[in-house]
């Protein structure tokens, strides 16, 4: 198991082990604090997170249980462990946006409820993913295998907020596009930035399609653009390892401006396939032969991925779409 790092002070870095999940680990943060410290991401909802994180913890002569939690954002991997760990008197502290959306989790006791929770009846009615995916939608994700109980008190902060641990003063920043209501945390005296899954050095943030959301891609490039001329001189990942953070925001920016012309392309070539056909035909950094061998848990990633670019082209008027009141079937040109 690898050890706890401090990698600026009174700032520790956990690393939590991620089961069935190909990013293998998640960074969680410890701040000491002598009146309250935080703790920022958590791991999923699984024993091997749970022991890590304790583990971390113990290493470092803490109570998990009086720390506040700041959660970057809702995906299991991030908030999966607070019902576990939070305090009596301790504090969940999350944007409101992500925070409905984990209020909406079922309770202990209580079984999925699909009109509540936004997985199968988008994929299958809009996307076109095939059943045998979405009626097992609960068993292949591990964001919802891994998922939080409901039922948890959360403190909502706004952005702009600040919070205060360890000597810093965090800055909560509304960074939507990976999750509707994701947030950076920035201390302007330390050039300090904590950016979740907003900006990731060695893999690329999945932009998925959320329902309620009109253009996930195009939040997310608004976003890359709010925070990218910060005087950065340490970012801190939801995953992996730091980096250049002015560099790879550029690096992101066109990363998926390359996608977007590809998307377009393959509508233009292929008209009328649906996004889990399109999908298929876009190139994915992943160990499978083709799209019928490529694993059905990242397939629901890829789809949404891929609708999110759908949306983002429909919305500028750079492809047309039609429904037969089940499935969008897309176009280079209006059919009509």
């Amino acid at each position: 198991m690898r050890k706890v790092e401090e990698v600026l002070e009174n700032i520790y870095r956990i690393p939590v082990p991620l089961p069935d999940n190909p990013l293998k680990e998640i960074n969680s943060y410890f701040i000491r604090d002598p009146k309250r410290s935080l703790l920022i991401d958590t791991g999923f909802r699984h024993p091997a997170c749970k022991e890590a994180l304790e583990a971390g913890f113990k290493e470092l002569g803490q109570d998990p249980a009086q720390a506040d939690i700041f959660l970057t954002h809702t995906h299991s991997d991030h908030s999966g462990l607070i019902s576990d760990i939070i305090g009596a008197d301790r504090r969940i502290l999350i944007s409101e946006i992500d925070g409905r959306l984990l209020e909406s989790l079922p309770k202990p006791g209580e079984k999925w409820e699909e009109e509540k929770w936004i997985w199968k009846k988008s994929r299958e009615q809009l996307f076109g993913m095939p059943p045998e995916i979405t009626e097992n939608m609960e068993k292949l994700n591990p964001a919802l295998k891994y998922a939080p109980l409901g039922g948890e008190n959360y403190t909502y902060v706004g952005d702009g907020e600040i919070i205060n641990a360890g000597g810093y003063a965090l800055q909560c920043i509304h960074t939507p596009g990976h999750s509707p209501g994701h947030m950076c945390l920035w201390d302007e005296q330390h050039g300090l930035i904590f950016t979740g899954d907003h900006v990731l050095f060695d893999i690329t943030p999945n932009i998925t399609a959320w329902p309620d959301v009109t253009d996930s891609l195009g939040d997310y490039f608004d976003s890359l653009s709010k925070v990218r001329n910060l005087p950065v001189k340490t970012a801190l990942p939801g995953h992996r390892k730091s980096g250049e953070f002015r560099k790879r925001i550029d690096f992101l920016a066109a990363h998926h401006q390359a996608r977007l012309e590809e998307v377009e392309g393959i509508v233009k070539a292929n008209p009328g396939l649906t996004a889990y056909d399109i999908s298929g035909a876009m190139r994915w950094k992943i160990r499978a032969v083709d799209w019928a061998q490529f694993p059905a848990s990242q397939k629901i990633f890829a789809v949404g991925e891929c609708m999110s670019h759908l949306n983002y082209l429909y919305l500028r008027k750079k492809i047309t779409r039609e429904t037969d009141g089940r499935v969008y079937r897309f176009y280079k040109e209006n059919t009509q």
